[in-house]
């Protein structure tokens, strides 16, 4: 019984630290689609958009550009401008 125990508890251990990386996975994949669908109404695709931060040298993470997208319209089309020059 103690045996049982002890294994399902390494067990659960395991899996708590594969969902703890899965769940960053998830919320990156998040955060592209919804950059991804703000930028296809502009009519970008989210490939172009990410060089064209990268050569103009904006460092923004997704997770930042996700909220823009949603929130600030504006300021993320100011930053669509800039890397489409």
């Amino acid at each position: 019984m103690v045996k049982t125990a002890k294994e399902a508890v390494m067990h659960a251990g395991a899996y708590a630290f594969a969902g703890r990386r899965e769940r960053k996975r998830q919320k990156r994949a998040l955060w592209i689609a919804k950059i991804n669908a703000a930028l296809r109404a502009e009519g970008l695709s989210y490939s172009q958009f990410i060089r064209g931060l990268k050569d103009a040298n904006i460092e923004i993470d997704r997770k930042i550009l996700a909220d823009l997208s949603i929130s600030d319209n504006v300021v993320f089309r100011q930053i669509i401008e800039k890397i489409s020059r």
